[in-house]
């Protein structure tokens, strides 16, 4: 009899699930516009593949604000930006869209026994909340196990966080072939790498595909239209 398929997977959410439209941007650029008082300029930080924290600190720095200022004003700032952006869950769901493919790849993935899906991502954890419920996406995932921008700045150290979260709440312990994180900027690679987990990369959002492909993750896709493929890829 074949092995159980075990697997947590952990996915991104912007570029790799949805399209927000700008408007987690916008809700960043604002939050840090009320904290620090000062005029924010939307695109003076490049946001993709990053923590909300690490762009909430760039934009200040952008913004020309004391380093010894920044830790100060970054709980405030992340406070804000999770309260604007439940305001603009509405707006959201107007302006952007779930990707090619995610809706199909996330159903058939969960009717597979022993496959977790859970969130790797810069999001604060609010944020990521607000994100899923615009697009009827939360169903798919165990929330409480993933790991966010809230939990740390640095991407690279999420996947730890999400192992230790998932063994303790789930009693569940995974090697590091059982793991995918599932993204699609070289941020989303790096992390994998830290921690020695799979990576499949996927050119749906800012990135383009050959400089994905450069990266050498595990798998690489245009997208995630191919449902078959998508699920072979992080089953098999």
């Amino acid at each position: 009899m074949a092995d159980l398929v075990r697997r947590l997977l952990l996915w991104d959410i912007d570029g790799t699930l949805i399209r927000g439209g700008g408007v987690g941007s916008d809700a960043i650029n604002q939050a840090a516009a009320t904290v620090s008082g000062k005029s924010i300029t939307g695109g003076s930080v490049m946001m993709h593949g990053k923590t909300d924290p690490e762009i909430l600190a760039e934009i200040f720095r952008a913004a020309e604000i004391a380093e010894i200022e920044i830790p100060r004003l970054l709980p405030a700032a992340m406070a804000e930006a999770e309260r604007l952006l439940a305001l603009a869950e509405e707006d959201l769901r107007r302006r952007g869209d779930v990707l090619g493919g995610v809706s199909d790849a996330l159903a058939a993935l969960a009717t597979i026994s022993g496959v977790r899906q859970t969130l790797l991502t810069g999001n604060l954890v609010g944020n990521a909340a607000v994100k899923l419920a615009a697009f009827d996406l939360t169903a798919y995932f165990d929330i409480e196990v993933g790991a966010y921008g809230t939990d740390h700045a640095d991407r690279r150290a999420l996947v730890p966080i999400a192992l230790e979260r998932v063994e303790r709440l789930r009693g569940e312990h995974y090697r590091p072939d059982d793991v995918w994180v599932i993204g699609d900027t070289p941020g989303d690679f790096a992390c994998a790498r830290a921690a020695g987990v799979r990576c499949l990369l996927v050119a749906s959002g800012q990135v383009p595909m050959s400089e994905l492909v450069a990266l050498g993750a595990d798998a690489v896709l245009a997208d995630l239209t191919n449902t078959e493929q998508v699920v072979e890829i992080l089953t098999s």
